[in-house]
């Protein structure tokens, strides 16, 4: 079981920047690749990003690439995601979540978070 609390969610305006964390309780947090969703409103969830349990290796959605950057520290159990040159399009809630496997794949994630809002305005 992996518990997930997401911060750093906040109001930001365009061209700004944000960095968020998600603390991650148990043990078994580096056996997990770790991925970034959002979701807008009126819109599906959608992935921005992930990090291989190592940190080795990231895929990033064409939408946030060269902007957003996918961290991890497994030694505090944590994940960030530092946002750049945000947009008012960026303005979701953003969630975390873990998977068994490297993927962007929604469906293979296991555990999520609560999210946290960001917005960006124009």
């Amino acid at each position: 079981q992996v518990q997930l609390v997401e911060s750093g969610g906040g109001l930001v305006q365009a061209g700004g920047s944000l960095r968020l964390s998600c603390a991650a309780s148990g043990r078994t947090f580096s056996s997990y690749t770790m991925g970034w969703f959002r979701q807008a409103p009126g819109k599906e969830r959608e992935f921005v990003v992930a990090i291989s349990r190592t940190g080795t290796s990231t895929i990033n959605a064409d939408s946030v690439k060269g902007r957003f950057t996918i961290s991890r520290d497994n030694a505090k159990n944590t994940v960030y995601l530092q946002m750049n040159s945000l947009k008012p399009e960026d303005t979701a809630v953003y969630y975390c979540a873990a998977a068994p496997v490297y993927s962007g794949v929604s469906r293979v994630y296991d555990y999520w978070g609560q999210g946290t809002q960001v917005t960006v305005s124009s």
